[in-house]
């Protein structure tokens, strides 16, 4: 709606009022507006329908917080002609960006469209971003395979993809130890998969180099690599990644790890080697811990933090829309459960958590939070002794096993 109402639906008087109650209307729940490219955008997430706004369209629509008739709303809005809030409503109704309550739309369709009738009362807490970001990422049209590789394989020769990897931010370079894994048969991965727990109190001695390279190596390093036509070489890792892109990066926080100085280092998954970017005291660490992880306290005696970060343009690079976001985070949660099922495997004790202080993470990671931002991090330490799990700090008790029996439902 580039003025008041879209031409193609410019009409005057369209606004049906049958019989002795007549339709009322109110601003979807689920709507936003947004300016881009220097244009008012109005837009219903919950059905995917936008529209260009203008100053009485926001009037009207801020008069629309609940169900309302036009006469109603005509007697609010004195300083606009009715005529012209009769033509708006049906624009808006046409647009998606107002709910009618159930009355057949002048043109033939149906405006029962509301945010109950999406589903969308149960993501209420999680309104606008989580909300907005599911709904919109969903259902896209996808490009045929021949037709996405002819259009990527002339990008790769008209703007080559950004590295796989990070340049060195340090001079300073520390080899780690081959990565050595216990020997694996279908029973021990089978052990390591059912013992994978998360840890919330840790023994007091230091963590190996071994032990922390080896988690590193087998969780963040390449372990070879293919070339792909146009796209040249390309990591393999052992997490999976969308289109190969492997956004993700491994910066680590140690708090006490032999042979390593506190402090923050960043990983090369190529080299497999710690830059440091910063060394501290312990006690600095262990502050850091608790400052990165808000409300997480127990975590503060684990011996190293790994924090995950994604560097988005090699992902934007291959899928310029908004649904690719999921496979970044899908792809941190691949690395996060193998960071967990290798400290188990080397009996150590994990965790990890989204719930992170992300500017703060990000300025002393020295990155920008929109290239590059932290999305999950994932922390270990030795297991304390004489305990099979620790799922809670200040206590030796653990959760009672259940029955291994489903529960069902009774009807």
């Amino acid at each position: 709606m580039a003025h008041d109402v879209p031409k193609s639906t410019r009409r005057r008087h369209v606004v049906r009022r049958t019989g002795a109650n007549p339709p009322t209307y109110r601003r979807s729940p689920a709507l936003i507006c947004y300016w881009q490219d220097g244009t008012l955008l109005l837009e219903n997430y919950a059905i995917r329908e936008k529209a260009e706004a203008s100053p009485i369209v926001l009037e009207v629509l801020d008069a629309l917080s609940d169900w309302q008739s036009a006469s109603a709303l005509h007697s609010r809005l004195t300083k606009i002609p009715p005529p012209m809030i009769d033509d708006l409503l049906e624009a808006l109704v046409v647009h998606g960006l107002v709910d009618r309550d159930g009355h057949d739309r002048a043109d033939g369709g149906r405006t029962d469209r509301s945010s109950e009738k999406a589903g969308l009362e149960a993501w209420k807490a999680w309104t606008p971003a989580a909300t907005y970001f599911h709904l919109t990422t969903k259902d896209v049209a996808f490009t045929p395979r021949a037709e996405t590789n002819r259009a990527l394989k002339k990008r790769a020769i008209d703007s080559p993809p950004p590295p796989h990897l990070k340049e060195p931010v340090s001079s300073v370079r520390i080899a780690l130890p081959a990565p050595v894994m216990p020997t694996a048969d279908a029973d021990s991965f089978k052990k390591v998969l059912t013992e994978r727990r998360t840890w919330r109190r840790f023994g007091t001695r230091a963590l190996s180099l071994d032990e922390l390279g080896t988690l590193l190596g087998m969780t963040f390093g390449v372990q070879d690599w293919i070339e792909i036509g146009a796209w040249g070489r390309m990591p393999l890792k052992t997490a999976p990644s969308g289109g190969a892109r492997h956004s993700i990066e491994a910066y680590v926080l140690v708090r006490h790890v032999s042979g390593l100085k506190p402090g923050l280092y960043h990983y090369q998954p190529a080299a497999h080697e710690l830059h440091p970017i910063r060394t501290k005291p312990a006690a600095a660490a262990a502050a850091d811990i608790r400052a990165y992880l808000p409300r997480q306290d127990w975590y503060r005696a684990a011996s190293a933090l790994i924090l995950m970060t994604a560097v988005f343009p090699r992902v934007q690079w291959r899928y310029p829309f908004a649904r690719a976001y999921r496979t970044v985070i899908a792809e941190a949660g691949h690395h996060c459960q193998n960071v967990c099922l290798v400290a188990t495997s080397l009996g150590l004790a994990p965790f990890c958590t989204m719930a992170l202080a992300d500017t703060r993470i990000e300025k002393d990671l020295g990155i920008d939070g929109l290239n590059e931002s932290v999305l999950y991090a994932a922390g270990v330490g030795p297991r304390p002794k004489n305990v099979a799990w620790a799922p809670w700090p200040g206590t030796s008790k653990t959760p009672s096993r259940a029955a291994n029996r489903p529960d069902r439902e009774r009807g």
